[in-house]
């Protein structure tokens, strides 16, 4: 068989459905851990389910009873500890539950020096593939950190009932409150709650019968005093 053949099976996703426990800090001070199976997994990324919400971009470190043939380092471990970066996210409803099915990139051994201060920082791949001595500072490329706005804000007034979730996924903290301003991808909201940049939150419209949702990408407070938070819309656009 040729060697461009050969190249071309390790690049196919292979439907393993080996256990994976995945770890994840949405900021410096909450993280949580998750063990899921995964549904297939090539050299270079994987994809699984998650109860967990997480976005496009964001880091997740990943450990695998991955078949030593399949692996780039670490081949004599018994497990297979790897670092990888969101690439893919489509959410589901099962049995009244939100499921985050994630594909991901493996980068490499280590996180990128960014992420100590700033594990809430997303990244975009610069390079497809990588090697036990790729640097995954060279791998990534930062994606902006705040909403760009690139959608029409609309003065809205919308309900919203605002959820915080603990590590287990029980609601730790809710407020309802109203949208200052909304669009199909994000919006602002007044709040008194005080949710850390990066984290995730869910938000449900009774008005609109919809659930979603966010991370938080800024927080501001407005000239009458008020706090708001700026969030991004993870696994649906908003209907307007």
């Amino acid at each position: 068989m040729s060697e461009q053949r050969n190249w071309k099976r390790i690049r196919e996703r292979l439907p393993l459905s080996l256990p994976v426990r995945v770890y994840c800090r949405e900021t410096a001070d909450f993280e949580w851990t998750e063990v899921t199976r995964l549904t297939n997994v090539t050299p270079f990324g994987a994809g699984f389910p998650l109860k967990h919400p997480t976005e496009k971009g964001r880091l997740l470190h990943m450990t695998i009873p991955m078949p030593r043939q399949l692996r780039v380092f670490d081949h004599v471990e018994d497990q297979y500890r790897i670092w990888a970066v969101v690439r893919y996210i489509k959410a589901s409803v099962a049995d009244k539950h939100t499921v985050f099915n994630v594909g991901v990139a493996f980068i490499g051994k280590q996180a990128p020096a960014s992420y100590e201060k700033e594990p809430w920082k997303r990244y975009d791949v610069a390079t497809t593939g990588f090697q036990a001595s790729t640097s995954p500072n060279d791998m990534l490329t930062p994606l902006p950190a705040e909403d760009q706005r690139a959608f029409t804000r609309h003065n809205i007034p919308v309900d919203m009932r605002v959820e915080v979730l603990d590590a287990s996924g029980e609601v730790v903290q809710t407020e309802h409150t109203v949208t200052e301003n909304i669009s199909t991808k994000g919006a602002s909201l007044f709040t008194t709650l005080d949710i850390p940049l990066g984290r995730f939150i869910r938000l449900t419209s009774e008005q609109h019968r919809i659930t979603a949702h966010a991370a938080i990408r800024s927080r501001s407070t407005g000239a009458d005093g008020v706090q708001r938070i700026h969030v991004e819309f993870i696994d649906k656009e908003w209907p307007l």
